[in-house]
């Protein structure tokens, strides 16, 4: 056989046991008459010694291998003179007396260690190195545990997985579809699903009751951190419930995963629930990172008419965050923050500022536009205290410029050590509007989306006023993340038929698109509802990343591209007339 042991299990209870290893070279040191190796696997390290007094021939060939070269050894285990604490198999060294390469390798382009000189996109040009180092190595182990423990929660309480389509018909609501187009069905083409949201429903309808599914979905939107154009959700549906056996249920899971997975306990008090209204006013965010405070206080009153400083008279919100002990703030530092405010991405017209000095007397950027009472009414609205920075965002649209305060909270928030990876804050963000207003599609859509139940105390107001309509669904938040969203669903087909009225959908085009649904709930269809999870998100929070790649095997870069595979690419054009697929790329 080709090892009698992994490169991570050898231990001091083992010397003298002969044993067999494989693995790649990690590095090689020559010391003397002595050539010490470092053999990895996806186990461990262990440290080889290949003696020249004892073996020349052996010790001449281990002084040739080379970075990543494939090979076979068999020796002696034995303890080692110069432990190494930091190692789990820093005891022992194996006395190597036979060698076998079974596979060379060209010099990596970047180093195999958790320190590596490789960037992002030269780790993803060749991500099968990239996965053998430890770093990524532990995030996909991680992944591989989680996926076992949703699996073993979520069959404890009687959920059933079902595998649902990947070939799906597209829809006009949410994000935009990845397409497929039938060979054989000329003209026409399946969707990849978004998520298996109608789909699930159905299952409800068929009596499953309990639904779960670990699922790849697609969305092709612009891609972020926290985005790739595939990506793997929770997937979950009950029957016979409301809001509160949902959030009950998945909080339990969320508390679960922490406790088997992260060694994390929650404790036993439930989450906070935050209407999505309050979380835009205190902090412009319906996801908002509770692990620290700086919370939004409306300054209109206090500021509004107070002065002659007309941009704070015209605005329609004016607001400001508190920054604990940060009057120490130079102008420079003042300057870039104004310039993050003004970057493109953010788009705030400029930020105004005030110091509160040791001594508790104020200085601000509008000094001259106000009197020191207003100053001091300004002071004492925000609770400041000496040595605490205000800072102050002001706007024509309020929602607008709360988002952008939001943006200047977090980024105080990162430059204070607040955002700890190690802290973790998690909420439910409830009672969202049921549409939104698209200045591109100029009617009103789905906030979550089509499917999703009004509040029974709103059904009322579809008539008459429908962006005042509250949606009964709920997103938990982690860490400023939203980890997981769902509602409880239509189940009546005339509300259905409502909904898509609001939405502008004719009965017709209701019918084209949704028929299959529709015409199911007159089948009996019982109340429902669920959650889905973001797999990847879990994953990048429980590993402290900034971003879901390094938690994703295979991930796409910035623009969607597999740098590894150089996916998207041009097809055989014989491939195209087989679809009878013409191309005109002039139009673009």
């Amino acid at each position: 056989m080709y090892r009698t042991n992994t490169c991570g299990e050898l231990r001091i209870k083992n010397v003298g046991q002969k044993v067999t290893l494989t693995g790649w070279v990690q590095r090689t040191r020559k010391m003397g008459g002595m050539t010490f190796v470092d053999l990895r696997d996806r186990y461990g390290i262990t440290q080889l010694v290949f003696n020249n007094e004892t073996n020349a021939e052996l010790c001449d060939r281990a002084n040739k291998l080379g970075r990543e070269y494939v090979i076979q050894i068999e020796g002696l285990v034995s303890e080692r003179f110069s432990k190494n604490d930091k190692m789990p198999t820093g005891e022992i060294e194996i006395l190597a007396d036979t060698l076998n390469v079974l596979n060379e390798s060209l010099t990596p382009p970047f180093t195999i260690e958790d320190n590596t000189d490789g960037g992002d996109d030269l780790r993803m040009k060749y991500r099968y190195l990239d996965i053998r180092r430890d770093a990524v190595r532990k995030n996909l182990e991680l992944r591989h545990k989680m996926t076992l423990e949703v699996r073993r929660y979520l069959d404890s309480l009687g959920f059933l997985e079902v595998e649902t389509p990947a070939l799906i018909g597209s829809t006009p609501e949410g994000a935009r579809d990845f397409i497929v187009p039938s060979r054989m069905n000329p003209g026409q083409f399946y969707a990849l699903p978004q998520s298996p949201q109608t789909l699930k429903q159905l299952l409800m309808v068929g009596g499953v009751d309990r639904y779960f599914q670990i699922v790849k979905c697609f969305r092709d939107e612009d891609l972020r951190a926290d985005r790739q154009p595939e990506f793997t959700q929770i997937d979950c549906e009950m029957s016979f419930v409301e809001q509160d056996d949902i959030i009950n249920t998945f909080e339990g899971m969320a508390k679960y995963l922490f406790k088997t997975v992260r060694g994390v306990e929650l404790g036993n008090k439930p989450f906070l629930r935050l209407p999505w209204i309050e979380a835009m006013k205190r902090f412009g965010s319906d996801k908002p990172d509770m692990r620290f405070g700086m919370e939004f206080v409306e300054l209109m009153d206090v500021l509004k008419g107070s002065g002659e400083f007309s941009v704070f008279n015209d605005a329609e919100y004016i607001g400001g965050i508190c920054v604990p002990g940060c009057a120490d703030y130079t102008r420079k530092q003042l300057d870039e923050l104004t310039n993050f405010v003004k970057s493109p991405q953010i788009g705030a017209k400029g930020l105004v500022y005030a110091k509160v000095n040791e001594n508790g007397t104020i200085k601000s950027s509008v000094d001259k536009f106000y009197s020191v009472d207003v100053l001091q009414k300004l002071q004492e609205a925000m609770g400041a205290n000496p040595n605490d920075l205000i800072l102050i965002l002001s706007g024509l649209n309020a929602m607008k410029t709360r988002k952008q305060l939001c943006e200047l909270r977090l980024l105080m928030g990162e430059r204070l050590g607040l955002r700890d990876h190690n802290k973790f804050a998690l909420l439910w963000v409830v009672d969202f509007p049921m549409f939104e207003w698209s200045e591109e599609e100029q009617r009103l859509m789905a906030m979550h989306h089509p499917f999703t139940s009004p509040k029974p105390s709103d059904i009322a107001l579809l008539d008459t006023a429908p962006e005042k309509v509250c949606a009964d669904a709920y997103d938990m938040v982690c860490n400023g993340i939203e980890v997981g969203g769902g509602s409880i669903r239509i189940y009546d087909a005339k509300l259905q038929a409502k909904i898509f009225e609001v939405l502008g959908f004719t009965p017709e085009k209701a019918q084209e698109q949704f028929g299959f649904l529709i015409n199911a709930f007159k089948y009996g269809a019982p109340p429902h509802g669920g959650l889905a999870y973001g797999l990847d998100r879990w994953v990048s929070i429980f590993a402290g990343l900034d971003s879901i790649r390094d938690c994703i095997a295979f991930p796409k870069n910035n623009s969607g591209r597999d740098v590894m595979l150089d996916a998207p690419t041009a097809v055989d054009p014989k491939q195209l007339d087989e679809l009878f697929i013409k191309l005109d790329l002039k139009q673009k």
